[in-house]
């Protein structure tokens, strides 16, 4: 509700101009000067492009826009703009406002074209992954990729030689990890590592597939000894953007280069690439049980598939079938027709035996999910929509994306470029003077920079970015951290705070540079404190003033009446001689279970119970048996041959709802009231004279 609120509030705001003493002034509300210009951009803008050039319809929208005139001074006068609720609020709306301003356009533009053609294709594919951490030191990083450059190599049939086994060996040992692990008299990590090595010729002379077969041995993947490496058909968005680009860059048959993610170095081999699988349109029938459903219950719920199975190979009607059988409430009065659905949408049990449905009526075997078992009935297939149909949606599924650093970038160097961007990386290789073991300690402070001399390290627009400026950015980020190499660390963080230090600057100008963004931003402005302020004198008191609510109930509780209602079971019998047993069991005072445990011993099919309570004249069934007891006569239903029973338990007079059970319309109905009598507290607040002169000559 606040969303659409805030919109509708918005829209009344427009482009308002700056109150210009010199312009003709439209309207006076408590002597506060209204511009002319100011009410016919709004006038104009909230009846389009084309507007009733008529002096009577502007005259017409003079009080729409004097009662929002009102509402965003009264807001102000209240002081709405000043709590930290709603400064809180509107950053938060500008950060997403700017958020299309903070990246490259053209980037984007090559993002979304890229991600469309993946789209079009799924991959499957195995990896082999050597794990890295993304702060690893150099020496570190230097061990994970030639590891799995000579498990690269060993798989491509160029196995590693001595000479290479000794030299990795020396690179393994120089690693922190290695060697906190050697001195701890613990070799295991060791001679895994390094025997994922020394033994790439004897894995290579064993293997059928050289890749997956070799994977498990190499790959530091957890799933690895399960699968494989096997990751099986993905497309587009599925994975990292980095390893989505290998496996779309390689060929079928084929072992990407090395690639890096947040995980560390993987190599892929792609086994197969498929056009998409698409969108498809099933209908299914369901035997439903739940997740604590016993064994007999699974049972009875497969004999009931299977029963309907031979019906649907006998050639009964499908569609009739869901609709007299299915489980699936939502469904099945449509023929157990489901909403279209592509890959990842439904249980994978579901999914595989729907796509590998060949044609348009075709329909499944019974398929077994986590929720039942299925009949599936395939009614159509479509392919990947167009390009300006998704276009819409791949921009949000880029944003939150690792590829949406990609236009991150682009922005830092356009901005970088457009600002005359200058570095002195030594002023900034000073800080590691006075940065030493107690920043990991978490108490190394900023002020121990200052003996630098606040020396420049880069300059943006002619803004200066200092050796005290780093060394603040620094203490801001510090917390406690494992021993490392403090000069890498340093490094590291230099680059995150100039990336964040240019978008930083490139956010404080937009105002400035795009006056779109800044009406935008006044627009959301003035939306939310008319938001706040409505919310504040109706919407919540509505809700929070519980006395006031039941007051208004009482004034006015002949308004909401339940009309005539019967509680009814509804027996639908498979047929006639069913019903008649049925019947029998009733007079006899079985409870609805016994009957339908008695009933359905031979098949699941022969009853179902629904019970609803029916206002009169809601159902003609129940209009025609309105008294309390098991109705007298059968009634067919044709449209689900069955034989209906009804049981009328209770019939309830007309009467008035509590307020518990209308609290809803109830509420609505007193916001209303509370509302017609604000605008009217408002309206005797705020005087508005009009200079009807100026008014005639706006068309």
């Amino acid at each position: 509700m606040k969303h659409k609120k805030l919109v509708q509030l918005a829209l009344l705001l427009g482009s308002v101009s700056v109150l210009n003493a010199q312009e003709p002034t439209v309207m006076t509300i408590n002597d506060k000067a209204i511009t002319k210009s100011e009410f016919e951009a709004v006038y104009r803008k909230n009846n389009g492009k084309e507007v009733v050039n008529s002096t009577k319809s502007v005259k017409e929208y003079v009080d729409l826009f004097s009662l929002f005139k009102s509402k965003v001074f009264e807001a102000e006068s209240l002081g709405l703009d000043t709590l930290n609720t709603f400064k809180t609020e509107l950053a938060g709306y500008r950060r997403q406002l700017a958020s299309p301003y903070l990246t490259d356009k053209n980037t984007n533009e090559s993002l979304l074209t890229e991600s469309y053609d993946r789209l079009k294709t799924e991959i499957k594919a195995s990896h082999i992954l050597v794990r890295v951490l993304e702060t690893a030191l150099p020496k570190d990083t230097l061990e994970a990729w030639t590891r799995l450059n000579l498990v690269r190599n060993a798989i491509m049939g160029k196995l590693p030689t001595s000479t290479e086994i000794a030299n990795y060996d020396k690179i393994l040992k120089s690693t922190d990890e290695i060697i906190k692990t050697l001195k701890g008299k613990d070799s295991a990590l060791y001679k895994a590592k390094f025997n994922s090595v020394k033994n790439l010729a004897e894995y290579y002379k064993n293997a059928t597939d050289k890749f997956m077969d070799i994977a498990p041995k190499t790959s530091d993947d957890p799933s690895v000894v399960d699968n494989k490496g096997d990751l099986g058909y993905f497309s587009a968005f599925d994975m990292v953007y980095t390893f989505e680009t290998a496996a779309y860059t390689t060929k079928v048959g084929e072992v990407s280069p090395i690639t890096k993610t947040k995980y560390g170095y993987h190599i892929v081999k792609v086994y197969d690439k498929r056009p998409t699988r698409g969108e498809i349109s099933v209908s299914h029938i369901m035997s439903r049980f739940t997740k604590d459903a016993t064994a007999q219950d699974k049972e009875n719920a497969k004999k009931k598939i299977d029963e309907l199975y031979e019906k649907v190979k006998g050639g009964q009607s499908f569609e009739d079938l869901a609709k007299q059988f299915s489980d699936d409430i939502q469904s099945k009065d449509r023929g157990g027709v489901l909403q279209p659905f592509k890959s990842g949408r439904l249980p994978k049990q579901f999914e595989d035996a729907a796509f590998a449905i060949s044609k348009d009526g075709e329909y499944s075997k019974p398929v077994e999910t986590q929720y039942g078992w299925h009949i599936i009935k395939r009614t159509g297939l479509k392919t990947l929509p167009m390009f300006d149909e998704m276009k819409s949606e791949l921009k949000q599924r880029i944003s939150r994306d690792s590829r949406s650093q990609m236009g991150r970038s682009a922005l830092i160097a356009r901005v970088k470029k457009e600002n005359n961007f200058k570095e002195n990386l030594k002023n900034r290789d000073e800080i590691n003077k006075v940065l030493d073991t107690t920043y990991l300690k978490a108490t190394w402070k900023a002020d121990r920079a200052k003996i630098l001399g606040n020396k420049e390290i880069f300059n943006l627009g002619g803004k200066s970015f200092t050796q005290n400026d780093f060394a603040k950015y620094l203490e801001k980020q510090i917390t406690f951290r494992s021993p490392t190499d403090i000069n890498e660390l340093m490094k590291g963080m230099y680059a995150t705070w100039l990336e964040e230090s240019v978008v930083e600057f490139e956010d404080a100008q937009l105002e400035k540079k795009y006056p779109d963004f800044r009406n935008l931003l006044r627009e959301y402005r003035d939306g939310i404190l008319l938001f706040d302020l409505t919310d504040q004198k109706v919407w919540s008191k509505a809700v929070r003033d519980s006395s006031g609510l039941a007051n208004y109930y009482n004034q006015n509780k002949n308004n909401y009446l339940w009309d005539e209602r019967a509680d009814v079971t509804t027996y639908k019998c498979l047929n006639e001689k069913i019903a008649k047993d049925l019947r029998k069991l009733l007079k006899a005072g079985k409870s609805e279970k016994e009957i339908t445990e008695t009933i359905n011993k031979t098949s699941q099919l022969n009853v179902g119970v629904d019970n609803v309570t029916y206002l009169k004249g809601e159902n003609k069934n129940v209009d025609a048996n309105w008294k309390q007891g098991v109705a007298e006569k059968d009634i067919i239903d044709e449209k689900e041959k069955k034989v209906l029973v009804l049981v009328v338990n209770k019939l309830s007079p007309k009467s008035p709802k509590t307020l518990a059970e209308c609290r809803g319309i109830v509420t609505a109905d007193y916001q209303s009231y509370l509302e017609k009598e604000w605008i009217a507290y408002l309206k005797n607040k705020y005087k508005v004279k009009t200079n009807d002169d100026v008014l005639n000559t706006i068309k």
